[in-house]
């Protein structure tokens, strides 16, 4: 976990990363079954790999590789935002709770 110099300090890449420990937190209390399981996995891929292609870009080779990287972390966003729906059908009594992890979502997607 990153080391914050101040206590008010929040970094795009510690969002990043709350929001993929926050993903797998939503998907390890979802039971599994035939119809979940795919869905689950997709979830956790896609929300998980925001944080991870952030990382990549800060430490990208040019300015190019820098907006590829950034280009990825929008469409890993964007896929979040579709599976956060289909588990939604899934889970209709978690409705509230996937409502939350689809805003975080689209608010990164709109900083990306």
């Amino acid at each position: 976990m990153q080391q914050l110099s101040n206590k008010n300090e929040y970094t795009l890449e510690e969002r990043t990363a709350v929001f993929g420990e926050k993903i797998i937190s939503f998907c390890k209390s979802i039971s599994e079954n035939t119809i979940t399981k795919p869905l689950i996995s997709q979830l956790i891929r896609s929300g998980t790999s925001i944080g991870t292609n952030y990382m990549e870009a800060n430490g990208a080779s040019s300015k190019k590789d820098f907006r590829n990287k950034i280009f990825i972390c929008k469409k890993e966003s964007q896929e979040s935002k579709h599976w956060l729906r289909i588990v939604a059908k899934c889970q209709p009594e978690r409705k509230e709770e996937i409502k939350d992890l689809w805003r975080e979502t689209q608010e990164l997607t709109m900083i990306f």
